[in-house]
Protein backbone atom coordinates (compact mmCIF):
# COMPACT_ATOMS: atom_id res chain seq x y z
CA UNK A 1 0.00 0.00 0.00
CA UNK A 2 1.34 3.71 -0.86
CA UNK A 3 2.04 5.81 1.73
CA UNK A 4 -0.70 8.07 0.94
CA UNK A 5 -3.57 5.18 1.55
CA UNK A 6 -1.83 4.78 4.68
CA UNK A 7 -2.29 8.54 5.58
CA UNK A 8 -5.62 7.96 4.97
CA UNK A 9 -6.36 5.30 7.10
CA UNK A 10 -5.95 7.02 9.91
CA UNK A 11 -8.56 8.87 8.62
CA UNK A 12 -11.32 6.44 7.96
CA UNK A 13 -14.99 8.01 8.48
CA UNK A 14 -17.74 5.54 9.10
CA UNK A 15 -21.26 7.84 8.32
CA UNK A 16 -24.73 6.84 7.11
CA UNK A 17 -25.62 6.61 3.26
CA UNK A 18 -26.03 9.95 1.38
CA UNK A 19 -27.41 9.89 -1.98
CA UNK A 20 -24.29 10.99 -3.67
CA UNK A 21 -22.72 8.21 -2.49
CA UNK A 22 -24.53 5.47 -3.52
CA UNK A 23 -22.95 5.28 -7.31
CA UNK A 24 -19.65 4.59 -5.06
CA UNK A 25 -21.15 2.34 -2.97
CA UNK A 26 -21.95 -0.04 -6.23
CA UNK A 27 -18.56 0.22 -7.69
CA UNK A 28 -17.35 -1.30 -4.55
CA UNK A 29 -19.70 -4.16 -4.50
CA UNK A 30 -18.37 -4.79 -8.39
CA UNK A 31 -14.89 -4.44 -6.85
CA UNK A 32 -15.17 -7.13 -4.65
CA UNK A 33 -18.00 -9.68 -6.16
CA UNK A 34 -18.02 -8.29 -10.03
CA UNK A 35 -21.28 -8.81 -10.85
CA UNK A 36 -22.05 -12.23 -8.89
CA UNK A 37 -23.52 -10.66 -5.84
CA UNK A 38 -26.71 -12.00 -5.40
CA UNK A 39 -28.72 -9.11 -3.47
CA UNK A 40 -29.13 -7.12 -6.59
CA UNK A 41 -30.11 -3.77 -4.89
CA UNK A 42 -26.31 -3.27 -4.86
CA UNK A 43 -25.96 -2.94 -8.30
CA UNK A 44 -28.78 0.02 -8.52
CA UNK A 45 -28.17 3.28 -6.50
CA UNK A 46 -31.35 4.72 -7.20
CA UNK A 47 -32.80 1.60 -6.06
CA UNK A 48 -30.58 1.78 -2.76
CA UNK A 49 -31.06 5.36 -2.24
CA UNK A 50 -34.79 4.95 -1.96
CA UNK A 51 -34.41 1.55 0.30
CA UNK A 52 -32.65 3.89 2.76
CA UNK A 53 -35.57 6.37 2.28
CA UNK A 54 -37.64 4.34 3.16
CA UNK A 55 -35.63 1.96 6.06
CA UNK A 56 -35.86 -0.63 4.25
CA UNK A 57 -32.08 -1.00 3.96
CA UNK A 58 -29.93 1.34 6.54
CA UNK A 59 -26.41 1.95 5.16
CA UNK A 60 -23.28 3.06 6.89
CA UNK A 61 -20.02 3.83 4.68
CA UNK A 62 -16.65 4.06 5.62
CA UNK A 63 -15.05 7.37 3.71
CA UNK A 64 -11.24 8.54 3.72
CA UNK A 65 -10.52 11.90 4.20
CA UNK A 66 -10.29 12.53 0.63
CA UNK A 67 -14.11 11.40 0.13
CA UNK A 68 -13.70 7.73 -1.19
CA UNK A 69 -15.55 4.59 -0.07
CA UNK A 70 -13.50 1.80 0.89
CA UNK A 71 -16.01 -0.20 3.21
CA UNK A 72 -20.02 -0.75 3.26
CA UNK A 73 -21.84 -2.34 6.06
CA UNK A 74 -25.84 -2.43 6.11
CA UNK A 75 -28.96 -3.06 8.34
CA UNK A 76 -31.76 -4.41 6.57
CA UNK A 77 -35.18 -5.41 7.17
CA UNK A 78 -35.47 -9.34 7.16
CA UNK A 79 -37.45 -10.60 9.94
CA UNK A 80 -41.51 -10.20 10.34
CA UNK A 81 -41.38 -7.33 12.65
CA UNK A 82 -40.53 -4.17 11.18
CA UNK A 83 -38.20 -2.63 13.97
CA UNK A 84 -35.88 -6.10 14.26
CA UNK A 85 -33.45 -5.44 11.47
CA UNK A 86 -30.13 -7.56 10.22
CA UNK A 87 -26.78 -6.38 10.20
CA UNK A 88 -25.54 -7.64 6.71
CA UNK A 89 -24.29 -6.96 3.01
CA UNK A 90 -20.77 -5.75 4.36
CA UNK A 91 -17.24 -5.43 2.82
CA UNK A 92 -13.94 -4.10 2.51
CA UNK A 93 -12.35 -2.95 -1.08
CA UNK A 94 -9.47 -5.29 -1.23
CA UNK A 95 -6.26 -2.07 -0.90
CA UNK A 96 -7.47 -1.29 2.57
CA UNK A 97 -8.18 -4.49 4.19
CA UNK A 98 -6.68 -5.62 7.24
CA UNK A 99 -6.56 -1.92 8.43
CA UNK A 100 -9.57 -2.24 10.60
CA UNK A 101 -12.21 -0.61 8.02
CA UNK A 102 -14.97 -3.94 8.78
CA UNK A 103 -14.36 -2.73 12.84
CA UNK A 104 -14.69 1.05 12.38
CA UNK A 105 -17.86 0.25 10.16
CA UNK A 106 -19.62 -1.79 12.90
CA UNK A 107 -18.56 -0.37 15.96
CA UNK A 108 -19.81 3.29 14.75
CA UNK A 109 -23.36 1.30 13.61
CA UNK A 110 -23.72 -0.97 16.67
CA UNK A 111 -22.35 1.58 19.33
CA UNK A 112 -23.17 5.60 17.75
CA UNK A 113 -25.53 5.23 15.38
CA UNK A 114 -28.14 2.06 16.09
CA UNK A 115 -28.67 3.73 19.54
CA UNK A 116 -30.26 6.92 17.98
CA UNK A 117 -32.83 5.33 15.31
CA UNK A 118 -36.28 5.40 16.08
CA UNK A 119 -36.92 2.56 13.51
CA UNK A 120 -34.46 0.25 15.31
CA UNK A 121 -35.60 -1.58 18.37
CA UNK A 122 -33.07 -4.96 17.47
CA UNK A 123 -30.35 -5.98 15.46
CA UNK A 124 -29.87 -9.81 14.66
CA UNK A 125 -26.92 -11.37 12.56
CA UNK A 126 -26.25 -14.79 11.10
CA UNK A 127 -22.65 -15.24 11.67
CA UNK A 128 -21.22 -17.74 9.04
CA UNK A 129 -19.40 -20.84 10.89
CA UNK A 130 -17.22 -21.57 8.37
CA UNK A 131 -14.12 -19.11 10.20
CA UNK A 132 -13.84 -17.66 13.80
CA UNK A 133 -12.67 -14.40 12.34
CA UNK A 134 -16.59 -12.87 13.29
CA UNK A 135 -17.51 -15.13 15.70
CA UNK A 136 -14.72 -13.31 17.92
CA UNK A 137 -16.59 -10.06 17.87
CA UNK A 138 -19.75 -11.24 19.21
CA UNK A 139 -19.25 -10.11 22.84
CA UNK A 140 -17.46 -6.82 21.79
CA UNK A 141 -20.37 -5.87 20.14
CA UNK A 142 -22.75 -7.06 22.74
CA UNK A 143 -24.83 -9.58 21.08
CA UNK A 144 -25.36 -12.58 22.32
CA UNK A 145 -25.97 -16.38 20.86
CA UNK A 146 -29.52 -17.54 19.96
CA UNK A 147 -29.26 -20.05 17.71
CA UNK A 148 -27.63 -22.60 14.51
CA UNK A 149 -28.89 -22.56 11.16
CA UNK A 150 -27.77 -25.29 9.87
CA UNK A 151 -26.19 -25.52 6.42
CA UNK A 152 -27.36 -22.19 5.15
CA UNK A 153 -25.30 -21.39 2.37
CA UNK A 154 -24.31 -23.01 -0.40
CA UNK A 155 -20.77 -23.88 -0.55
CA UNK A 156 -20.78 -22.09 -3.91
CA UNK A 157 -21.34 -18.56 -2.08
CA UNK A 158 -17.60 -18.79 -0.35
CA UNK A 159 -16.01 -20.04 -3.51
CA UNK A 160 -13.02 -17.58 -3.61
CA UNK A 161 -12.43 -17.76 -0.21
CA UNK A 162 -12.32 -21.65 -0.63
CA UNK A 163 -12.76 -22.01 3.05
CA UNK A 164 -14.99 -25.21 2.77
CA UNK A 165 -16.48 -27.96 0.70
CA UNK A 166 -19.91 -28.48 2.67
CA UNK A 167 -22.85 -26.19 2.74
CA UNK A 168 -22.14 -23.35 5.66
CA UNK A 169 -24.37 -23.44 8.57
CA UNK A 170 -24.90 -19.55 10.48
CA UNK A 171 -24.76 -18.37 14.61
CA UNK A 172 -27.82 -16.37 14.90
CA UNK A 173 -26.71 -13.35 17.15
CA UNK A 174 -28.87 -10.90 18.65
CA UNK A 175 -29.03 -7.33 20.76
CA UNK A 176 -31.77 -5.42 22.23
CA UNK A 177 -31.49 -1.27 21.72
CA UNK A 178 -35.11 -0.76 23.38
CA UNK A 179 -36.55 -3.17 25.34
CA UNK A 180 -40.45 -5.29 25.63
CA UNK A 181 -41.75 -7.46 28.14
CA UNK A 182 -43.87 -9.96 26.86
CA UNK A 183 -45.02 -13.57 27.42
CA UNK A 184 -43.09 -16.81 26.55
CA UNK A 185 -44.94 -19.86 26.01
CA UNK A 186 -42.23 -22.32 26.34
CA UNK A 187 -42.59 -25.74 24.50
CA UNK A 188 -42.01 -28.27 27.41
CA UNK A 189 -40.06 -30.51 24.50
CA UNK A 190 -37.13 -27.60 24.87
CA UNK A 191 -37.61 -26.44 28.49
CA UNK A 192 -33.60 -27.29 28.95
CA UNK A 193 -32.38 -25.69 25.88
CA UNK A 194 -34.84 -22.52 26.46
CA UNK A 195 -33.91 -22.07 29.99
CA UNK A 196 -30.15 -22.18 28.62
CA UNK A 197 -30.64 -19.53 25.58
CA UNK A 198 -32.71 -17.07 27.54
CA UNK A 199 -30.07 -16.84 30.50
CA UNK A 200 -28.31 -14.38 28.24
CA UNK A 201 -31.39 -12.87 27.33
CA UNK A 202 -30.90 -8.84 27.17
CA UNK A 203 -34.51 -8.72 27.88
CA UNK A 204 -37.33 -9.46 30.80
CA UNK A 205 -39.77 -11.99 29.93
CA UNK A 206 -42.24 -14.07 31.45
CA UNK A 207 -42.37 -17.69 30.89
CA UNK A 208 -45.30 -20.06 30.86
CA UNK A 209 -45.60 -23.47 29.53
CA UNK A 210 -47.70 -23.88 26.09
CA UNK A 211 -50.33 -26.22 27.04
CA UNK A 212 -53.48 -25.15 24.56
CA UNK A 213 -53.84 -27.42 21.46
CA UNK A 214 -54.25 -25.58 18.38
CA UNK A 215 -57.56 -23.55 18.07
CA UNK A 216 -60.16 -25.65 16.21
CA UNK A 217 -62.09 -22.77 13.59
CA UNK A 218 -59.02 -20.86 13.45
CA UNK A 219 -57.00 -20.87 9.85
CA UNK A 220 -53.22 -20.78 10.01
CA UNK A 221 -51.47 -17.17 8.65
CA UNK A 222 -48.20 -17.23 7.31
CA UNK A 223 -45.86 -15.95 4.90
CA UNK A 224 -42.84 -17.90 2.90
CA UNK A 225 -39.96 -16.56 1.31
CA UNK A 226 -37.89 -18.75 -1.20
CA UNK A 227 -34.46 -17.40 -1.51
CA UNK A 228 -33.30 -19.41 -4.89
CA UNK A 229 -29.46 -18.97 -4.46
CA UNK A 230 -29.28 -20.03 -1.28
CA UNK A 231 -31.75 -23.22 -1.78
CA UNK A 232 -33.71 -21.85 1.66
CA UNK A 233 -37.08 -21.65 2.18
CA UNK A 234 -38.61 -20.16 5.30
CA UNK A 235 -41.81 -19.85 6.61
CA UNK A 236 -42.89 -17.35 8.71
CA UNK A 237 -46.46 -18.23 11.29
CA UNK A 238 -48.01 -15.61 12.72
CA UNK A 239 -50.85 -17.16 14.07
CA UNK A 240 -52.01 -20.74 14.18
CA UNK A 241 -54.85 -22.73 13.36
CA UNK A 242 -56.12 -25.96 13.48
CA UNK A 243 -54.68 -26.63 9.69
CA UNK A 244 -51.39 -26.04 10.13
CA UNK A 245 -50.24 -29.69 9.61
CA UNK A 246 -51.84 -29.33 5.89
CA UNK A 247 -49.54 -25.92 5.40
CA UNK A 248 -46.82 -27.63 6.71
CA UNK A 249 -46.93 -30.80 4.47
CA UNK A 250 -48.61 -28.57 1.35
CA UNK A 251 -45.75 -25.75 1.45
CA UNK A 252 -42.99 -28.48 1.96
CA UNK A 253 -44.01 -30.06 -0.83
CA UNK A 254 -43.88 -27.09 -2.98
CA UNK A 255 -40.36 -26.92 -1.77
CA UNK A 256 -38.92 -29.97 -2.26
CA UNK A 257 -40.01 -29.31 -6.35
CA UNK A 258 -38.66 -26.19 -6.24
CA UNK A 259 -35.05 -28.19 -5.31
CA UNK A 260 -35.45 -26.52 -1.97
CA UNK A 261 -32.48 -27.84 0.19
CA UNK A 262 -32.90 -26.05 3.70
CA UNK A 263 -36.53 -25.52 5.24
CA UNK A 264 -37.15 -23.55 8.07
CA UNK A 265 -40.17 -22.47 10.07
CA UNK A 266 -40.05 -19.50 11.94
CA UNK A 267 -43.14 -20.18 15.16
CA UNK A 268 -44.51 -17.72 16.99
CA UNK A 269 -43.45 -18.09 20.67
CA UNK A 270 -46.07 -15.48 22.14
CA UNK A 271 -48.66 -18.03 20.90
CA UNK A 272 -50.11 -19.86 23.52
CA UNK A 273 -50.12 -23.40 21.29
CA UNK A 274 -47.03 -22.83 19.76
CA UNK A 275 -45.58 -26.03 21.59
CA UNK A 276 -48.61 -28.32 19.58
CA UNK A 277 -46.85 -26.90 16.18
CA UNK A 278 -43.51 -27.55 17.57
CA UNK A 279 -44.60 -31.24 17.70
CA UNK A 280 -46.32 -31.43 14.34
CA UNK A 281 -43.09 -29.78 13.17
CA UNK A 282 -40.86 -32.66 14.69
CA UNK A 283 -43.01 -35.69 13.66
CA UNK A 284 -42.37 -34.22 10.08
CA UNK A 285 -38.41 -34.72 10.67
CA UNK A 286 -38.12 -30.95 11.79
CA UNK A 287 -35.34 -30.20 14.54
CA UNK A 288 -34.69 -27.97 16.91
CA UNK A 289 -32.81 -24.76 15.63
CA UNK A 290 -32.76 -21.88 18.48
CA UNK A 291 -34.73 -18.93 19.50
CA UNK A 292 -35.15 -15.69 17.60
CA UNK A 293 -35.85 -12.88 20.28
CA UNK A 294 -38.54 -9.82 18.70
CA UNK A 295 -39.08 -11.94 15.30
CA UNK A 296 -42.26 -11.11 15.38
CA UNK A 297 -42.14 -8.33 18.02
CA UNK A 298 -43.02 -11.34 20.13
CA UNK A 299 -39.65 -14.07 20.01
CA UNK A 300 -39.71 -16.97 17.48
CA UNK A 301 -38.40 -20.54 17.41
CA UNK A 302 -37.36 -22.08 14.88
CA UNK A 303 -37.84 -25.79 13.39
CA UNK A 304 -35.53 -26.66 10.55
CA UNK A 305 -35.21 -29.50 7.93
CA UNK A 306 -32.03 -30.29 5.97
CA UNK A 307 -32.74 -31.80 2.75
CA UNK A 308 -29.14 -32.43 2.20
CA UNK A 309 -26.01 -32.93 3.94
CA UNK A 310 -25.95 -30.95 6.76
CA UNK A 311 -21.89 -30.53 6.63
CA UNK A 312 -21.58 -30.71 10.54
CA UNK A 313 -17.85 -31.07 10.22
CA UNK A 314 -17.47 -28.14 9.06
CA UNK A 315 -19.18 -25.84 11.29
CA UNK A 316 -16.56 -24.15 13.62
CA UNK A 317 -17.85 -21.84 17.04
CA UNK A 318 -15.48 -19.73 18.81
CA UNK A 319 -17.54 -19.67 22.17
CA UNK A 320 -18.36 -22.24 24.61
CA UNK A 321 -22.14 -20.72 24.47
CA UNK A 322 -22.54 -21.55 20.69
CA UNK A 323 -20.85 -24.98 21.25
CA UNK A 324 -23.34 -26.07 23.84
CA UNK A 325 -26.80 -25.09 21.23
CA UNK A 326 -24.67 -26.84 18.55
CA UNK A 327 -24.65 -29.54 20.48
CA UNK A 328 -27.98 -29.37 21.80
CA UNK A 329 -29.19 -28.55 18.21
CA UNK A 330 -27.16 -32.14 16.98
CA UNK A 331 -28.28 -33.98 19.29
CA UNK A 332 -32.40 -33.33 18.18
CA UNK A 333 -31.38 -33.64 14.56
CA UNK A 334 -30.13 -37.28 15.82
CA UNK A 335 -33.79 -38.16 17.01
CA UNK A 336 -35.94 -36.16 14.47
CA UNK A 337 -34.26 -36.08 11.06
Amino acid sequence: MNSENEQEDFDIKPEQLKPEDAEAVVACFRSVYGDEYPIKIFYDAQSLVRANREAEYLTIVAKTATGNIVGVGNFVRSAPYRRLYEAAAGLVIKEFRNLHVNKRIWQFGYNEWAPKQRSLDAIFGETVCNHLIMQKAIDVFQFFETGLEVALMPAEAYSKERLNSGRVASLIVFRTYRPFQHEVFVPSVYKDQLVFIYSRLDDQRDFHFSEEALPSGTKTAFESKVFEFAQVARIFVQRLGADFETVLVDSENEFVDSNIKIIQVWLNLGVKSVGHAVDVCRSHGYFFGGIAPRWFNQDGILMQKVLTDPYFEGIQLYSDRGKEIFRMIREDWNRNS
